[in-house]
């Protein structure tokens, strides 16, 4: 039986010169064997921590600012699994990994298996290029990364990004799921599609 377990880890954002304190959520989606690792942020024991002892079979990343990428290259030697990432994500992943790469693209409409449930893979571009979301139906939620919190879209003001993108995105891809689905944000408390179809208009 499919199951979302959830952990945060604390470290920094930087981009433009930049940097921040962060929370990041850590989301592990899968059965009691195997699982999808969302994100790869700040400490590898701390996602190990909500993995236990299961199978990782893919690190995929919602999009390739340090704080969601810092340590695959270090969850991938410590579980064997590949990092899947956007192509059109390229530029902002080699802002923290110059000369390394991951293992496998996204593509929007992907479906990845997760345990014994499917994540399907939205592309959200706007918080960041390749930014994406991954679409759980059968657990009725959406992991979101940085293009949705509770209260709207994801930050648009630095490199990278584009605001009427990420509203576009978030109308266009987003909005098409049902209003009761829960969004699972990269940082903070979930929300519902509902809720954000109100807030964004």
């Amino acid at each position: 039986m499919a199951g979302i377990d959830h952990g945060t880890s604390s470290g920094t954002f930087s981009l433009d010169g930049q940097t921040f304190e962060v929370e990041n959520n850590i989301w592990v989606v899968g059965d009691d064997t195997s699982c999808v690792v969302i994100d790869a942020p700040h400490s590898v024991d701390d996602v190990l921590a909500v993995v236990g002892d299961r199978t990782v079979s893919a690190i995929v990343c919602t999009h390739a600012h340090d704080d969601h990428v810092r340590i695959a290259p270090d969850l991938r030697e410590a579980t064997g699994a590949p990092i899947l990432l956007h192509p059109d994500d390229r530029p902002v992943w080699e802002l923290t990994h110059p000369g390394l790469t991951w293992d496998d693209d996204l593509a929007d409409g992907q479906e990845i298996a997760a345990g014994d449930t499917v994540l399907r893979v939205i592309h959200t571009p706007g918080h960041a290029p390749g930014a994406v979301c991954l679409y759980a139906a059968e657990l009725g939620c959406v992991f979101s990364g940085d293009t949705l919190f509770q209260g709207g879209p994801g930050a648009t003001g630095r490199s990278f990004s584009d605001e009427e993108l990420i509203k576009a995105s978030i109308r266009s891809r987003l909005f098409e799921l049902p209003d009761e689905t829960v969004v699972h944000t990269g940082h903070g408390d979930d929300t519902t599609i509902g809720a954000e179809r109100a807030n964004l208009g």
